[in-house]
């Protein structure tokens, strides 16, 4: 493999009278007779004497590809070459998740995640925003918590691996552009505003102990290509290989924001806009992450839930994968109404609490009605966002090949599930393929692959954006898709079946 690190094994000649080349020259000399072009920064140079003659002039030099040219970052007496690893990094509103891979095989040898540490700053994004507008202090603040996010997980990966952070030498990042922002110390009221001119959206490589890491190398985040279309949609798209095929494909990164691509090898239309953190399980009063005793799958049976948590543990919430099975079972069973309500007398499960109704699923967790309502509007949002697109490009749903959705649930998500409540357009559900975290997967490929550097250009060169926060009917559009499964029940036909079949109609 041949990623934006190396490891090469040198065993050198030690200077003699006839050879008494600078040691700086020596190194340099072998590693351009492999056919690499390199440079030894300040603080290598300083550790040259007394590291070469102890090592006796056999060592292994860690390179890190800083944008233009090959850096030598580390010196390791011995050949170290399998000890080869790397990071890579879904920066999102909601989660920071990594992998710690193998580099030299592609291996993934651990992943581990958390909660951003911004969050307290503001549920949703426009919050931290404002937050940070014109203050120094706030927006230091915002920073030193994305990177305590980052310092958090890197240690977790470390207790899972027993690797250090300081034996991987660079990092990739993916995340969208507010968020690259923040982890960068810029005010991000830019990606906001009008006219939406921001600070930076290929920042590249960057040294890692600018950020307080410890890995010797270089953090590159991927490049974004306006305001709402940031790295991490680039880098699902990387993931997806949509820019490279010649069928019509449609690609959806569903979390706090909604971003989509739909084209092929000769064109991409993109577009993104705010969906919200219910797809995450983030305003779900008992939602949260997909770990251990997550409802991640139910089903409504005679009157009963009948739940799946993950690792079978005792159920302690709900994520979002089973909250897309709530909400389809809840409709299908007739314990809420197309508009979401909770029909009261279907259920004994069905009651009051907190001045509201709600229904008790497991013992001591309830799902609320607020719930469903902001449940709702972020499917809402992003239904529309597909079905715009669709519209604005003349394409029927059934011309796109396949329909990669993409998000932190989308591994686990049911399609049949997903298409009841509209969130999915209801196509042949060969056509649906979920893809998981494919910001996370993008990241991976170019930690791996140095040569995609070269390729994200012509990408971005042909991606058109469409600004959905700037379509007249945009609202009018998202409220007719609040619905289960949709006002206009022709999109879902196979909906409408279930929904005769079970004499809701």
């Amino acid at each position: 493999m041949h990623g934006i690190t190396q490891k090469i094994y040198l065993s050198l000649t030690p200077p003699t009278q006839e050879d008494f080349v600078s040691d700086q020259e020596r190194i340099l000399r072998e590693l351009r007779r492999q056919g690499i072009q390199a440079e030894l920064p300040l603080s290598i140079l300083q550790s040259l004497y007394p590291f070469c003659p102890r090592s006796d002039w056999k060592f292994t030099v860690s390179l890190a590809y800083n944008g233009s040219v090959w850096s030598v970052v580390r010196m390791e007496a011995g050949d170290t070459t399998r000890q080869h690893y790397g990071i890579c990094a879904d920066l999102g509103s909601t989660t920071l998740v990594m992998q710690l891979i193998d580099c030299g095989t592609g291996q993934v040898l651990g992943e581990a995640s958390a909660y951003n540490h911004q969050i307290p700053f503001g549920e949703d994004i426009l919050t931290r925003i404002f937050y940070a507008k014109d203050q120094p202090e706030h927006l230091a603040e915002i920073r030193q918590a994305t990177l305590d996010t980052f310092q958090e997980v890197l240690t977790s990966l470390t207790e899972q691996t027993g690797i250090l952070a300081s034996d991987c030498i660079s990092m990739v990042v993916a995340g969208n552009t507010t968020m690259i922002h923040f982890l960068l110390g810029m005010d991000a009221f830019c990606v906001f505003s009008a006219p939406y001119a921001v600070h930076a959206l290929d920042p590249g490589f960057l040294p890692a102990r600018e950020f307080g890491f410890s890995l010797p190398g270089y953090v590159y985040c991927y490049p974004g290509k306006a305001n709402y279309l940031g790295g991490d949609i680039i880098s699902g798209a990387i993931a997806t290989g949509i820019h490279d095929k010649e069928e019509l494909s449609l690609f959806f990164d569903i979390g706090t924001n909604g971003e989509l691509i739909i084209g092929n090898r000769e064109f991409l239309l993109c577009g993104a806009g705010a969906a919200g953190p219910a797809l995450e399980g983030g305003v779900v009063k008992t939602g949260m992450r997909a770990v251990e005793g997550a409802v991640e799958r139910l089903q409504i049976q005679d009157g009963v839930f009948h739940l799946h948590t993950i690792n079978n543990a005792a159920p302690v919430g709900i994520c979002g994968s089973g909250i897309v099975d709530m909400l389809a079972q809840l409709f299908l069973n007739g314990w809420i109404t197309i508009q979401g309500k909770f029909v009261p007398d279907k259920s004994p499960l069905i009651h009051m609490e907190d001045n509201e109704y709600c229904v008790t699923y497991a013992p001591g967790l309830c799902f609320y009605q607020s719930d469903i309502d902001e449940f709702l509007k972020t499917k809402a949002a992003a239904v529309t966002m597909i079905h715009y697109m669709l519209d604005l490009t003349g394409i029927s749903p059934e011309e796109i090949s396949h329909y990669y959705m993409a998000g932190a649930f989308g591994a686990h998500i049911s399609k049949e599930s997903a298409v009841t409540i509209g969130m999915y357009p209801d196509v042949d559900r060969e056509k649906l393929v979920p893809v998981g975290n494919a910001s996370l997967k993008g990241a991976k490929m170019l930690l791996l692959d140095c040569e995609l550097l070269d390729r994200l250009p012509a990408l971005l060169e042909n991606m058109e954006y469409v600004q959905f926060g700037a379509v007249d009917n945009f609202i009018n559009l998202m409220v007719a898709a609040t619905a289960i499964p949709h006002t206009n029940l022709e999109q879902y036909p196979s909906v409408v079946e279930q929904m005769k079949r079970r004499h809701l109609l």
